[in-house]
């Protein structure tokens, strides 16, 4: 049976800029911590692939020094970890409160992909709890249980490593060439793309100008009632109209 293997952040909904930004910048005040990222600068720390590894890289001598950090590796570690948690926390309230909506399409895709029997799962670098509550809160309880769900430190190696990618084949007991991956961010992509899989790019707001030349095919988003989406590359068989069905993705998988 085939199977759909969405990313979370940028897919399910627009978390990065009306979430996950958000919660990073209220946890480095909590913390009396001397930086707030921009949305600029945060489009910049998205090429850093996981919260934890994002936190780290303030880690600089100068910002050790200025925000009267502990030296040790060790001491810093334990540090990230307490500041991430807090993040997590924080983001997961604003989850609950309905403040991060699905994204265009997305229920009505997971319902078409269920009644077809069609195989679910959710790779992503975020946190666990932070994946599984977007899921239920996007896409409710009953249709999250359907979802096999990989995240956070699960792999070692994150996107753009094809690591995770390989572990949700392996999870679904599905061939490469039976998944397909829907994803927003050319790291996505790229980890996709490693493992054999084939991608289709839903472009979120910080991902619009991204090379995505590999992806099979490229959309606005899933397309939802009276907003159309557009399409923006086409590699596929697929001829989609003002929606994503679950016969295009038939077309970009096995065309």
């Amino acid at each position: 049976m085939p199977a759909i293997i969405f990313d979370c952040d940028g897919v399910l909904a627009d978390t990065e800029r009306f979430g996950h930004l958000i919660a990073f910048n209220q946890t480095f005040r909590e913390f009396n911590l001397p930086v707030q990222w921009s949305e600029a600068d945060y489009a910049i720390k998205l090429r850093i692939a996981g919260g934890k590894e994002r936190m780290a890289s303030l880690l600089t001598t100068e910002f050790v020094n200025k925000a009267n950090l502990p030296l040790n590796p060790s001491a810093q570690k334990e540090l990230i970890s307490n500041w991430h948690q807090r993040k997590t926390d924080i983001y997961m309230k604003m989850v609950s409160e309905g403040k991060l909506p699905g994204r265009p399409g997305i229920v009505r895709l997971i319902d078409e992909a269920i009644t077809a029997g069609w195989k679910l799962a959710v790779a992503s670098t975020s946190a666990e709890q932070s994946v599984r509550a977007v899921l239920e809160n996007v896409a409710g309880e009953n249709r999250a249980a359907q979802f096999e769900i990989l995240a956070g430190d699960i792999v070692s190696r994150k996107k753009p490593a094809a690591d995770i990618y390989l572990l949700a084949l392996k999870q679904l007991k599905v061939a490469a060439n039976q998944a397909l991956v829907i994803e927003d961010s050319r790291n996505g992509l790229l980890a996709a793309v490693s493992a054999g899989l084939r991608c289709l790019i839903t472009r979120s707001s910080y991902t619009k100008e991204e090379d995505m030349s590999e992806a099979i095919l490229v959309v606005s988003d899933l397309g939802e009632g009276k907003v159309p989406m557009q399409v923006l590359e086409n590699r596929s068989r697929a001829r989609p109209g003002d929606f994503l069905t679950l016969k295009d993705l038939e077309a970009c998988l096995f065309s």
